[in-house]
């Protein structure tokens, strides 16, 4: 495995502190790359998006959304029930604690989150504001006036 050394980065850059977090986040060394509980982001709409996550055995009493300035974490913690009658033979639901987290865009917000038949579903919505939406600029033409030429 490949080891990246970004502190030559943070020495010699500032203001990009934020950009070189991501880039160390994204090599994937944090210790985050278990991938459970497995995920899907996509896009519903031009400026709205879905996470969905599978947590299956979880409620929502066992689940904990947090948003912190552009960090998205979902903890699940599930109480841990005496050990009953019951032998099993395999067991592959994963009932295990987890915490996911997410780096949000800058002007993305959360806008709700369900739990349905297993999945949880975080809704997003990005509000630009006015100034930084794109728009169109009227050209105005500047009509030199006319010239009355007199006759001699």
């Amino acid at each position: 495995m490949r080891h990246f050394d970004f502190a030559p980065l943070y020495r010699s850059t500032i203001g990009f502190d934020r950009l070189v977090s991501l880039l160390d986040a994204a090599t994937g060394l944090d210790g985050d790359g278990n991938g459970y509980p497995p995920y899907n982001i996509e896009r519903v709409a031009d400026n709205e998006y879905r996470i969905t996550m599978a947590v299956a055995g979880f409620t929502d009493a066992d689940l904990k959304i947090e948003l912190k300035e552009t960090s998205l974490s979902v903890k699940g913690e599930k109480p841990v029930e005496p050990a009953k009658d019951t032998e099993f033979l395999h067991r592959g639901i994963g009932q295990r604690s987890f915490e996911r987290r997410f780096q949000l865009a800058d002007y993305v917000e959360v806008k709700g989150a369900e739990l349905k038949d297993g999945l949880l579903h975080i809704d997003l919505v990005r509000n630009l504001p006015e100034r930084m939406k794109p728009r169109q600029i009227a050209i105005q033409s500047v009509q030199t006036p006319k010239q009355i030429t007199a006759a001699a």
